[in-house]
């Protein structure tokens, strides 16, 4: 049970990480440690002891029964309990919290809608994911309302940022580019792979500043995360986006981490 005075459940004040496992095996799990240790540096938080972590981890899938499945394991990294007010005391007793769910593998592209929603591009919080997640909510609410399954969202500037649940690539003029990290943008653990891949496959891969018609001029969008691997986008704001060949291609890169 999670008390009402944890920091992390009253004010969003704390971590997470979601990470695949398969069969038991923590797909990725260095890189997902080490974005929750420098999200810990930002937010003043200390990181969490690693073989807490993973013994955390391990027994999530005992509970849940998916230790020999394809599952998601999120790991919450609370500031722990504290008074009332914004202030937290010292010393902090973070308080360190796991699930398991079953994660089935994603079948086929996705249709996504882009959100009013806007991700604030000059916040700390904007890169990491904090326990706080409520503007990624609502913008995929938006999205299924407007009978999508994915959101994008842009930031208050105008550019493109990211995904509710996801970073956002996307293909023109044979350059692959994603909105850089300053946007406002998670710094995803499957999109640094992604890029490290596709550099080292030959591709031209740019991060940068974009508006939305960046993606109306694109000749295939696509959306990655540590669960779904590489997906592509076949329905934007309601037209039909053609299969695009590298989409596949692109997706077999990392196929080993999804």
């Amino acid at each position: 049970m999670i008390p009402t005075d944890d920091r992390g459940f009253a004010l969003g004040d704390g971590l997470f990480e979601t990470v695949l496992a398969r069969e038991g095996e923590l797909v990725l799990w260095p890189a997902h440690l080490a974005r929750l240790a420098r999200g810990c540096a930002v937010l003043g938080l200390p990181a969490p002891d690693a073989g807490a972590c993973r013994e955390a981890a391990r027994a999530a899938l005992d509970q849940a029964g998916l230790a020999a499945a394809r599952a998601a394991v999120r790991l919450n990294w609370s500031a722990g309990p504290g008074g009332r007010g914004l202030d937290r005391p010292e010393p902090m007793r973070p308080r360190l919290t796991a699930q398991a769910a079953p994660a089935p593998r994603p079948a086929g592209p996705v249709a996504v809608a882009t959100a009013a929603v806007r991700r604030n591009q000059g916040s700390p919080a904007a890169r990491l994911k904090t326990l706080s997640y409520l503007d990624n909510v609502l913008a995929r609410r938006e999205a299924r309302a407007a009978g999508a399954d994915e959101a994008v969202m842009l930031n208050a500037a105008g550019d493109l940022a990211c995904a509710a649940a996801g970073n956002l690539f996307w293909i023109a003029g044979g350059t692959l580019h994603t909105p850089a990290l300053e946007c406002g943008v998670l710094d995803g653990v499957m999109r640094g792979a992604l890029v490290d891949r596709a550099r080292a496959a030959g591709w031209r891969v740019v991060e940068t500043a974009a508006p939305r018609s960046a993606l109306d001029a694109a000749e295939a969008v696509l959306l990655t995360n540590s669960l779904i691997g590489v997906r592509a986008v076949a329905r934007l704001d309601g037209r039909d986006l053609p299969p695009h060949p590298a989409a596949a291609e692109l997706a077999a890169l990392v196929s080993d981490l999804a």
